[in-house]
Parts: structure tokens; sequence; C-alpha cells
């Protein structure tokens, strides 16, 4: 399938360090939808093929300088040939709708990352695994349901996207007249759009910050709108996804076979985070009636609140060991 031209920045514009541990590139793959996803590709220096490696995304309205770019890097500098890419109409991904978010074609995505390292010629295509990072997290454990290629799947203080559009936060929204009201209000937000001829931004994380926001923002402003974790092209930093780019999660669970996935899942939170609900049920409805539960974990990190896993917070809390051990165990 034919790749589109991106415009991709060769500057090192990441909101980590550079390594010195790998070689670092741009490269590009294609989808099942025809969209060109672009790229980070992080090999460890001097590493002989066929390598164990690993596709990673995330967070939810993220890019691949920020988060799971560290992340990449991280595990390349541990013997993983790894790719954190933008997933479609976000980053420097194709789609020329942008700002568009969709269950079914952003495990896609995924699903080609796994394609792209499939066939890369330093890869070993029987030991590849993923690793999705808050909203991406549930997405990986959707791809580790459909995909039997992928042999390890890290989620990362995820969310179960479509819970939380149909549900509320905290599940309170948890009523037909609720979602009827925001089906309603996505309708006449269409109706607006088209007459405008063009999409409306819902706006990323709230900026200035207001004095009674809710802990959980705070987190999220102090990642998104600092140097910390600022990047330009990153929705949540800036305008956020379109108001209507996530209307098809109100109706779309992803996680309905999560307890038919046989290869190893390692579900990882913060036990001071907001979204640690996410984690808890996902890891319980993922082994309840499984006949697949021994290679399944879930570990709860203490004090960590949710964006303390995007890049260790001051805590250093990501556990790389953790993660290490973990793949070089099922991708072994």
């Amino acid at each position: 399938m034919k790749a589109e031209n991106l415009n991709m920045t060769q500057a090192w514009d990441k909101t980590f360090l550079k390594s010195e541990k790998v070689e670092h590139s741009k490269v590009t793959f294609v989808n099942r939808y025809g969209i060109t996803l672009a790229a980070d590709l992080y090999v460890p220096k001097g590493a002989d093929g066929p390598l164990p490696a690993i596709a990673v995304s995330g967070p939810f309205g993220a890019v691949k300088e920020q988060c799971s770019g560290l992340y990449a890097q991280s595990m390349a500098e541990r013997g993983f040939l790894t790719l954190a890419f933008d997933p479609s109409f976000t980053g420097e991904s194709g789609g020329n709708v942008r700002y568009m978010a969709s269950p079914d074609i952003n495990t896609e995505d995924f699903m080609a990352a796994v394609d792209f390292l499939s066939l890369h010629e330093k890869v070993d295509p029987a030991r590849i695994g993923i690793i999705g990072i808050c909203g991406w997290g549930g997405m990986a454990i959707n791809t580790a349901a459909l995909d039997t290629r992928v042999k390890a799947t890290a989620a990362m203080t995820m969310y179960d996207m479509t819970r939380v559009n149909a549900k509320g936060y905290f599940d309170s929204e948890d009523s037909e007249e609720a979602r009827y009201a925001k089906r309603a209000a996505m309708c006449a937000q269409r109706i607006a759009d088209l007459k405008a001829g063009d999409y409306t931004l819902g706006g990323g994380v709230v900026d200035p910050l207001p004095e009674d926001a809710p802990y959980f923002v705070k987190d999220y402003y102090d990642y998104y709108k600092t140097a910390r974790g600022y990047h330009p092209r990153s929705l949540n930093s800036n305008g956020g996804w379109n108001v209507i780019g996530c209307e098809s999660f109100l109706n779309q669970p992803i996680l309905m076979y999560s307890n038919e996935i046989r290869s190893a899942v390692l579900i990882v939170h913060g036990e001071a985070a907001h979204s640690c609900y996410f984690g808890k049920d996902a890891f319980a409805n993922m082994v309840k009636d499984s006949k697949y539960a021994d290679n399944k974990e879930l570990l709860l990190i203490p004090g960590a609140s949710h964006t303390d896993l995007y890049d260790g917070g001051d805590k250093n809390a990501i556990p790389f060991d953790k993660l290490d051990a973990f793949f070089h165990t099922y991708l072994n």
C-alpha cells in the first residue's frame, strides 16, 4: 500500500533527552485504512538481529515526542527494537480530518505497527509486544484481544476511553438520560460544524488552571501545560480533540473479549491515580472466567498519580526494570 508523503521534523524535538545508547530514525507505515502513520524507530546500538520488538503509543491526546517516545527509547536501551508512533489524525501522522479518534481505527494503528515490525529486517516477528499509555492502554488491551501476533502487552496508567465517554468520570454519568444528552449534543455539534465549514475543537487541558480544579485536572496541567511535558503538536497541550472527535466511543465498549487474551498482559497503575479504577476493573474483567489468567498481572505503584507513569514525575515511578523483565520473559 502506497504511503503518503508526510512532513516530519528531523530535528530532535522530544520532551526528554536523547540517549547515546540507541540509534534513532524517523519512519512511516500504512494502516489498512490507507492512513500513513509517522513513527520514531529506536534501535540498540551495536545490537545484532533478529531482536524482540515493542510498539508504543499514548497517552490519549499526546504525541510520540512525549511519553511514548520516552518509553520506546528506554526500552531500546534495554535491548528491544522499539517504535513510538502518532495515531491516525494526530501529530505527524496522516489522515486529512484532524483530531478524530476511533476505537476501530486506533486499534488498527497498533496492528499496523505490528505489521511494520514483523517485516523489519532486524526484528524477530515471533517476539513482538506492545505498550499502551493512558487511553492507548485500553487500545493496547483491545489489540491483544484481536492480534494473535502480539506476545506481550503492557497497559500503563490506562483509560478505557469507551467507558469514560459513555459513563463519565468515576461512572458518574452512567444513565440512559445522560448518554442521550451527550448524543443529542454531538448531533447538534455536527450540524454546527457543517455550517461553519470546519470542526470545533473541544479545548485541551484547561489553562489557566482554576483554583478549584479537581486534583486530576491539576495533574494533567502539571504535565501538558508546563515545560515538563508541553509539546506544540500535542492535542492536550493545545486545542484538544474535535468536540465530536470521540462520538463513536459512546456506543462501543472495547474490552468485550479481554478474558480471551491468551498472551501475557501486564497492567500498571499508580495507586493515587484518579484513573486507577480503570486498571483494576480491566484486570478483573480480563481474568474473570478466563482459561489464560496465569500470565496476567496487575501492578500498583504506591503513591503514584496518573501522570507519574507518563515520565516518572519526581518519583521515578515508571517501573522500567519490571517492564524489562516482563518483556524479556514473554518475548524470549
